[in-house]
């Protein structure tokens, strides 16, 4: 009993480590032996969270992004994550794709295709499968994807960044609240602030791991005409989990990064061959106008709130869910970025977490989606049949392939899925680990592999209990309290940009 009190006063922070890991012990306990009451309890609160709560997600994500550029944008910009003598850590193509892996790799995939053909055919307002619908779907898919996803995990990376490497506090959410609360954070409230974290890491995670297995097996089904049913897509989980927890134990320069930057160019590879086969030409003279569309209308689109009836159920399953999916992410992301940003600039930081990211997914969606809206509006195939998680496949069938081609290309789809799994399970490990030990950037090795392993039968208990919409319906509950969270760093970082504008001013330099 001595050694174990021990071990936890030296590697994790107790309160945090052992009541995050009690409750979703019982959350495991709970849905794996009433999963149906599991499910009905989690949708009456994701009902009143969109119906009630909608505007304040739609508010916060676009002050989160209005935040961003103005702290860029000022002579906080200047400042390092780091002394002032300190230099980037990993080169910047490595640090663009541990970040962009770690964000988004999976949804991309997913919803590359599947989300501007939904809004193509049933658009918030107007009538579908028209020429407006299709440029409202891609105005609508950019936003889900664009500048305001990347704001929500730049104000916690920023924020952890900021405190850790430049004012020494430990790399945990709760630091960066010490200009608010000063020492509390290493008390009850900070415990708090870390075990929200916590969750929503696990939950945000699980949404992404269980959208995953569904389109692995989606894919194999197509492929070699395996089921696509709950018990392969667990068997898909637990195999996968192998990898990421290989990925994990190597650690993060030889397992994570490595991984990350493999599964980056696999992704550009196959985004490159789409693109090649597609329909090249239309890609390239939307595209402008996609853009052009969005920005445009980014101001309306981002203070655009449905009331009532079709138009306010769409915004609840697309826009609410991503918001909240993004904000329950951000620990992770946010950690994880902020990790592997030491010596940038604010600056630096924000325009490269920022714009980059941004625009490859712009890119990444004007080719998947794209193609599949000029194969719906000029081709001789309809996809509107298919699955949200099978219809890539489908439309790699209707490229001028051939069959085997096809098939190479579907399979290099897979793996490319594959990776993108393991690479936001093993950084995710990294994450909720520096969550629990008191924010120690070099966690311990069996600590990681817990929490491996108990983010898969997360993403298990919830895919079995209701499949995609039960995986949303935890990043929507979890969400919602981080976003206050994240508000409040938005507070703390307004209160040391003004400090560091103070040194300016007294000619005191940076320090």
């Amino acid at each position: 009993m001595d050694a174990l009190k021990r071990y936890l006063h030296t590697h994790t922070n107790p309160p945090v480590f052992l009541i995050s890991g009690a409750v979703v012990l019982l959350f495991l306990i709970f849905g794996s032996l009433a999963p149906h009451e599991l499910t009905h309890g989690a949708g009456m609160v994701q009902d009143f969270i969109t119906y009630y709560l909608g505007w304040f997600y739609i508010l916060s994500v676009s002050f989160f992004l209005i935040f961003c550029l103005v702290l860029m944008m000022g002579r906080f910009g200047r400042v390092k994550l780091g002394p002032d003598d300190s230099e980037p850590a990993y080169s910047t193509t490595a640090w663009f794709a541990m970040l962009f892996t770690a964000g988004m790799g999976i949804g991309l995939v997913y919803y590359g295709v599947a989300e501007p053909l939904d809004h193509y055919f049933r658009p918030p307002t107007g009538a579908g499968s028209t020429p407006a619908a299709a440029a409202q779907a891609m105005n609508w898919t950019f936003y889900h994807w664009g500048l305001h996803a990347w704001a929500i995990y730049i104000v916690l990376g920023l924020a952890m960044g900021y405190f850790h490497f430049r004012r020494g506090l430990p790399l945990r959410p709760a630091a960066a609240f010490y200009p608010l609360i000063g020492d509390r954070i290493y008390g009850p409230i900070g415990n708090l602030v870390d075990i929200l974290a916590v969750f929503g890491t696990l939950y945000g995670l699980a949404t992404s791991i269980g959208i995953g297995a569904e389109q692995i097996t989606a894919g194999l089904h197509v492929l070699f005409g395996v089921t696509n049913d709950a018990l392969n897509q667990v068997l898909v989980i637990t195999s996968i989990e192998a990898l990421a927890i290989a990925s994990v134990m190597l650690g993060l320069d030889k397992g994570v990064r490595n991984l990350s930057l493999i599964n980056l160019w696999l992704a550009v590879a196959l985004m490159l061959i789409v693109f090649a086969a597609g329909p090249t030409l239309y890609e390239l003279r939307v595209f402008p106008n996609y853009l052009g569309n969005y920005l445009q209308h980014i101001v309306g689109t981002s203070f655009t709130l449905f009331t009532q009836g079709a138009p306010a159920k769409w915004q609840a399953d697309w826009t609410l869910f991503y918001w909240s999916w993004w904000a329950s992410w951000s620990p992770f992301v946010g950690m994880f970025i902020a990790r592997i940003s030491y010596g940038r600039t604010v600056r630096q930081f924000v325009a490269g977490a920022l714009f980059a990211p941004a625009g490859a997914s712009f890119v990444w969606f004007t080719v998947f989606g794209g193609s599949a809206l000029w194969e719906q509006m000029f081709g001789h195939v309809s996809l509107r049949p298919y699955n949200a998680d099978q219809v890539i496949f489908e439309l790699i069938k209707t490229l001028p392939f051939g069959t085997e081609s096809a098939t190479l290309v579907s399979g290099l789809t897979i793996v490319v899925v594959t990776l993108f799994f393991a690479t936001s399970s093993d950084s995710g490990s990294y994450v909720v680990d520096m969550l629990t030990n008191g924010g120690d950037p070099h966690p311990v090795a069996m600590q990681r592999l817990f929490w491996a392993v108990t983010e898969g039968l997360v993403a298990i208990v919830l895919l079995l209990a209701g499949g995609v919409g039960a995986l949303q319906t935890a990043a929507i509950t979890t969400g919602l309290p981080f976003t206050v969270v994240l508000l409040l760093m938005c507070w703390s970082l307004w209160r040391v940009r003004n400090q560091e504008a103070a040194s300016f001013r007294a000619g005191a330099g940076l320090h």
